[in-house]
């Protein structure tokens, strides 16, 4: 049977059973809820479809104009043609961009099944139109009340038939017919527009008020003349004692037809901020992803033996963070994000002992062996995919408990998705072009306008709504995410002035030559990109059939989604091959200066920086290193089992410029005095005045467990407790006396 002889569904299961398999697969695609657990049958799948938690969940993932659409069906008749749904979004007067881009949202809401029903009779699943259809507790995000046939319910018939006499209808025989005809009356703009001309200037007013919602309004006992007017017509109608209501016939009419009074069918544009050159923003990534090395590095190898203590609940302790913070000479935050990335490339962890403490894993020492360019991908690929929000560190979670860097709580399951799809907008913007950041959150606000706190405000009254979505001054968590990826990219040395690498390209799977600024930099009419979260197959528009044309023009673009774990390893190490030509060479030199400082030029090889590190202090850091050498940082090589004919050689064969005297006359002065003065451990002791009986003790190879040394002729130490002491004696045959 042909599809336009199918005859129309009479059910979502239905319309489910006329769907193919690609069909039913974007569906799930879509809406991967509806698949835990496989369902049995289509039956059980569209009763899936319409519960209440899966269609909040589907409902989220619309963009606005897709929710704008929603909305207005919601406020439609039910069942409503395509031409009504048409009039509502468009208006009297029409609007060709919403007019071209109708189709691809009611195409998106018969995909993820929120729609069913040919263009003749589309239905909004009734979960939906619940969430969405105004009532006094409930109003509608369009800001329309109930109809004329809803709000007059409650109306005694007596009162019916005045209010029809005073619009200047006939009388009717009983109260359907009398409503039936104010619903009439209401509904024809010519007639309407006659009514209003008679009505008097505050009336008007009072309308102008009302119109764009809420609808609803306070009246006293005794209302004024000129709501007396309003009432007696029925465009005002009671709701409740002292409350008033304008019916929804009555509001589009003074709307022009519209259900919103700014429908938003095509996406905000991501202006461009700035624009560098692609090698200015190439280097300039490259020197930043070389300075996250070298912060990881600097930030192990102070964990290496054992860093903080980990706190009973979990997590590093304020005072940490801020000793961690003045290690690495950055802020906290920026501190948080370095231990957050270190934890999410599994690089640092708990060291699992009784007094525990983070340390860094046997990772680290993997990681450390490989180039700084796959190092720095095996970062980069950890950032992309993490959960936890390292933003969220020093802020309260619901039961007023401050987040702690490393601790529970900072897991936001958006986190991942935002960052990729920020860096998918920076991605087609032309190469070298740095995003103004809030054109970034305005795009993502309109690609998920139900995201962040406002997660479960669908339905709840308008005023909350407001709040919840961060009119007041606070931003929704996916703003906060968009605003932290941003940062986090540019300390990563993802973007360069912020504007995306070519590395940074490559680690999404992209390339400049693919990057184009049509649909995100300069959106025309022409241009209607679909979410994300929506399927390729959503983006063959879906219209009224035969009666108006699909230009394919039109036709939105379907942006990537995530990569697989396999497309992402072939793209990271992608992205690690183009950034590895501009990293620095590690160099096997450094300057040494009269004034006992060491100047690196650029970044050391490992064995060198290993023992510079030993031997002097960093005194700044930047394009080249300073080091300093100090009494204290010679004792240090020294302790560590140099000689300062070790030190010698290596300075001679390392510098480029002649050991300066200084220099040479601090190591052997410290050299000097190091080690006339020895430290070592003791548990115990045995005295004695038989030196020959000491001498036995310390031949017999039964001692060699307590680890006995003397110390005076008459005195040996022990590096165990005492009463091991006493018991190893004793079974030597001895009868020592504890004292």
């Amino acid at each position: 049977m042909s599809q336009a002889a199918r005859p129309a569904p009479r059910s979502l299961a239905e319309a489910l059973r006329a769907r193919d398999d690609v069909s039913l697969a974007a569906l799930l695609r879509s809406r991967p809820d509806l698949i835990t657990p496989v369902p049995t049958d289509l039956t059980q799948l569209a009763t899936r479809a319409g519960t209440r938690a899966s269609v909040l969940r589907a409902l989220e993932r619309l963009d606005r104009f897709a929710l704008q659409t929603a909305e207005a069906l919601a406020v439609a008749p039910d069942p409503a043609s395509y031409g009504t749904l048409l009039g509502l979004m468009s208006g009297d007067a029409g609007d060709e961009t919403v007019t071209a881009a109708l189709p691809r949202a009611l195409g998106t809401l018969r995909e993820q099944a929120l729609v069913w029903g040919d263009d003749e009779r589309l239905r909004l699943v009734r979960t939906a139109r619940e969430l969405l259809a105004p009532s006094p507790q409930h109003p509608s995000p369009t800001g329309l009340g109930p109809g004329v046939q809803e709000a007059a319910s409650g109306i005694s018939p007596g009162r019916i038939q005045e209010i029809v006499a005073a619009a200047g209808l006939p009388s009717t025989h009983d109260s359907v017919s009398a409503v039936a005809a104010l619903t009439a009356l209401f509904a024809d703009r010519k007639t309407m527009a006659e009514l209003l001309d008679g009505a008097p200037q505050p009336s008007r007013e009072v309308l102008s008020r009302l119109v764009w919602g809420p609808p609803y309004g306070q009246v006293t006992a005794d209302p004024a003349a000129h709501l007396r007017w309003l009432l007696d017509r029925g465009l005002l109608l009671p709701a409740t004692p002292g409350t008033v209501v304008l019916p929804r016939e009555v509001a589009l009419h003074l709307r022009g037809g519209r259900a919103h009074r700014a429908p938003e069918p095509l996406p905000p544009a991501v202006e461009p901020a700035a624009t560098h050159g692609p090698q200015v923003v190439d280097a300039t990534a490259a020197g930043q992803a070389y300075t996250a090395l070298a912060t990881i590095e600097e930030l192990l190898k102070d964990w290496d033996e054992g860093g903080p203590a980990v706190l009973r609940a979990g997590g590093l302790s304020v005072r940490d963070l801020k000793r961690t913070a003045v290690a690495l000479d950055v802020s906290e935050p920026v501190a948080a994000f370095w231990v957050e990335l270190a934890y999410a490339a599994g690089l640092v962890a708990s060291d699992g002992e009784a007094d525990e403490r983070y340390a860094a894993t046997p990772a680290y020492d993997e990681w450390l062996e490989r180039p700084p360019a796959e190092r720095w991908a095996h970062l980069a690929e950890a950032w992309l995919a993490a959960t936890r929000t390292p933003g969220l560190v020093g802020g309260r979670d619901a039961k007023d408990r401050t987040l702690s860097a490393l601790g529970p709580g900072l897991d936001r399951s958006a986190a991942s998705e935002v960052r990729h799809r920020v860096l998918t907008l920076l991605a087609g913007l032309p190469a070298g072009a740095a995003p103004d950041a809030e054109s970034v959150l305005a795009r993502l606000r309109w690609e998920r306008p139900l995201r962040g706190p406002q997660r479960d405000t669908v339905g709840v009254p308008q005023s909350e709504r407001s709040r919840a979505w961060g009119r007041t001054g606070e931003e929704d968590l996916r703003s906060r995410l968009a605003r932290w990826a941003l940062s986090e990219a540019e300390l990563l040395g993802v973007t360069g002035r912020g504007a995306l690498s070519e590395h940074g390209r490559a680690l999404l799977g992209t390339s400049s030559s693919s990057a184009t600024s049509a649909t995100s930099a300069v959106p025309s009419k022409s241009a209607v990109p679909v979410t994300s979260a929506m399927p390729v197959t959503s983006a063959e528009p879906v219209g009224p059939g035969d009666k108006l044309p699909v230009h394919h023009h039109h036709r939105p673009a379907a942006v990537p989604a995530p990569l697989s774990p396999a497309e992402q390893a072939v793209a990271t190490a992608a992205a690690g091959r183009l950034l590895a030509p501009l990293l620095p060479e590690p160099l096997d030199h450094v300057l040494l200066q009269a004034d006992l400082t060491a100047v690196a030029p650029g970044p050391l090889r490992r064995p060198l920086a290993d023992v510079l590190d030993v031997l002097a202090d960093v005194e700044s850091k930047g394009g080249a290193t300073v080091y300093r050498f100090t009494p204290a940082s010679v004792r240090r090589a020294l302790d560590a089992g140099r000689t300062a004919t070790d030190l010698h050689a290596f300075l001679t064969e390392h510098s480029r410029t002649p050991v300066p005297q200084p220099l040479a006359y601090l190591i052997d002065d410290v050299a000097r005095k190091h080690g006339h003065l020895r430290v070592g451990a003791a548990s115990a002791y045995v005295r004695c005045d038989d030196d020959t009986l000491l001498n036995e003790i310390l031949a017999d190879k039964r001692a060699a467990a307590l680890r006995l040394r003397r110390l005076a002729p008459t005195v040996l130490a022990a590096q165990t407790d005492p009463a091991a002491l006493l018991e190893g004696l004793r079974a030597m045959g001895y009868a020592p006396a504890a004292e």
